[in-house]
């Protein structure tokens, strides 16, 4: 999400990337001379000294093998993935397009100011749940986390404003304050929401049989508790608890976490999101990279190794069964097991040879992507504290309709008003950001777009696209600061900097399918299709990632925990035991 443009620049703003090294929110990782059609890689230590870092680089541009597992993306899936196979004795290698590892948890800079380009709020890390304690000890226990406070997400409705706290009685009497009337509703809501938590872990354990008749009559037994909110849309259920529209608004304001309306989205999803964040939200100390670092120094100590700019073209297919990967420069590395973390629909289209493409790839590709986004970055000036920033998020809807999920934009077409502003402060967030004399600050403006309206650019370099593009971007993002400024008035002369990233920057350096950031949308249909596991329908071929486990950072993570334990049930599933 690296977009250029914008209203303001930085005068004299030096290039931050060249070609000798990668610089990112924690330092820089020295990068050797790599070969032509190779790429650079590099074993990532927590805290280690740059020329620490750099000795284990391969002067060739790749690492030694042979490896156990090949895992073809660094999101938080595929990390999770390979640090639980690193803790089980595998030796990983874990191949990422991008200049920086991370997926959407990665971060990127433009002179004092940095931003993540996918982490805002995560929820259930800490001890009380079993995420956070799995990531506890991936990381041993090296992660630090802050809170986002009492107020976490705060709302801005026509003729409302409501606060999601961190807790689940204030959030009750929250709710009951702003509709007196529907307490019993607001109960039913909560107690389907828990029922739901409930039932996802079984649920996610039939996402790791294998798709053999057995294994699905086992998936289906497993995940009998939470069938019903699989097979619902949540405008189904909202109907039943309440016929009330603004409750009905308010309980599901927070679908931007998933991306999908109410007549489309899985009731399963929202309930998964409410109980996510039940007990608060919290932002990574360091910024979204600490993860990666902590995650990927776990593969490295287990002798697995982490590759940059290792573009893969095709997954290799041999006799039925996944043997290796070829890279975008003609190279061919091989191991006993292949996992696919750069999603599944991505990987049926643009990864596996049209000779292994079955039924099942047909099925996958008749689901829909999530809506891509804009995020405009903003870097500030000033106290931001005294206009009206803080480290919660803020919600700023300008319609009750429920059944909207994306601006639509169009070039050379009088901009509309845009329907929600979600406006995050991530400097405010980590309390280990220095804003310096200065007083540098950022702040981060998104909505949803569709990604067709792009599509016209996508075969233009990055950086190098045509001045109607420009136009667009421009148009673009005067509106999101007019109307931004209009809820935030006072932080209007604080502003130093202002960038819009596109879903052709997502596309360009994550690669999903038309620029979406949540995988496959969350829908009746997503939750109905059985392909959607951990083992492919291919021997030895795997998925991870947030279309095996559910949306966001923490949804992808599970469905990194379930490739893993699909893979090693028995290594895996003893680690799996110590947190449980």
């Amino acid at each position: 999400m690296h977009g250029i443009g914008g209203s303001r620049s930085l005068r004299g703003l030096r290039t931050v990337l060249s070609q000798g090294d990668v610089e990112s929110e924690h330092g820089r990782w020295d990068r050797p001379e790599a070969t032509p059609g190779c790429s650079a890689s590099v074993r990532l230590c927590i805290g280690c000294p740059v020329s620490k870092v750099a000795k284990h680089w391969s002067k060739s541009g790749g690492p030694p093998g042979p490896f156990d597992v090949i895992i073809v993306g660094s999101g938080m899936g595929g990390m999770t993935t390979a640090a639980l196979l690193a803790k089980a004795g595998k030796k990983v290698l874990v191949l990422e397009q991008h200049y920086v590892p991370g997926g959407f948890t990665h971060a990127f800079k433009r002179g004092p100011y940095h931003w993540d380009v996918g982490v805002h709020a995560i929820g259930e890390v800490n001890q009380k749940a079993m995420l956070g304690r799995l990531l506890h000890l991936l990381t041993d226990g090296k992660l630090e986390w802050a809170s986002l406070g009492g107020v976490y997400d705060e709302f801005y409705y026509p003729g409302l404003r409501i606060d999601f706290p961190d807790n689940e009685p204030q959030f009750r009497q929250n709710l009951i304050a702003a509709f007196p009337d529907e307490e019993a509703a607001i109960d039913d809501y909560l107690a389907r929401v828990k029922s739901v938590s409930r039932g996802m872990k079984g649920y996610l354990k039939s996402r790791a049989m294998p798709p053999s008749w057995w294994g699905k009559a086992l998936g289906s037994r497993l995940s009998k508790g939470v069938g019903d909110a699989l097979k619902k849309r949540l405008q189904e259920v909202l109907d039943e608890v309440t016929d009330n529209p603004k409750l009905q608004r308010v309980i599901t304001g927070q679908w931007g976490y998933h991306g999908s309306p109410p007549s489309r989205a899985a009731f399963a999803v929202q309930a998964l999101v409410s109980r996510h964040f039940m007990y608060g939200a919290f932002y990574p100390v360091g910024g979204a990279p600490a993860i990666a670092k902590c995650l990927l120094n776990t593969v490295a100590n287990a002798g697995g190794w982490t590759r940059v700019r290792a573009s893969v073209d095709e997954i290799l297919i041999e006799r039925g069964r996944a043997v290796g990967v070829r890279m975008a420069g003609g190279e061919e590395i091989r191991a006993k097991r292949v996992v696919s973390a750069a999603g599944i629909m991505s990987t049926v289209n643009r990864l596996l040879p049209a000779s292994a493409r079955g039924d099942w790839c047909d099925e996958i590709a008749q689901l829909n992507p999530a809506p891509a986004h804009l995020c405009l970055y903003l870097g500030f000036k000033g106290d931001i504290q005294t206009a009206g920033a803080g480290a919660a998020n803020k919600w700023f809807y300008n319609t009750w309709d429920m059944e909207f999920d994306e601006w639509e934009v169009q070039p050379n077409q009088p901009l509309t008003e845009c329907p929600v502003l979600y406006c995050s402060f991530p400097s405010l967030k980590d309390p280990s950001h220095d804003p310096g004399v200065d007083q540098h600050h950022t702040g981060e403006v998104v909505t949803f777009v569709p990604f067709d309206t792009f599509a016209r650019w996508r075969d233009q370099p990055w950086r190098n696209r045509d001045e109607d593009y420009q136009a667009f971007k421009q148009a673009m993002t005067d509106q999101l600061l007019k109307q931004f400024f209009e809820r935030m008035p006072a932080l209007k002369p604080m502003l130093d900097f202002a960038e819009l990233g596109t879903p052709l920057s997502t596309d360009h350096f994550c690669r999903p399918m038309k620029g979406s950031i949540y995988g496959i949308e969350p829908t009746v249909e997503r939750y109905a299709c059985d392909h959607l596991r951990a083992h492919s329908p291919i021997k030895n071929l795997f998925f991870s990632g947030c279309e095996v486990g559910a949306v966001g950072v923490m949804g992808a993570m599970a469905g990194g925990m379930v490739c893993a334990m699909a893979m090693e049930p028995v290594r895996v599933g003893a680690l799996m035991k110590t947190v449980s």
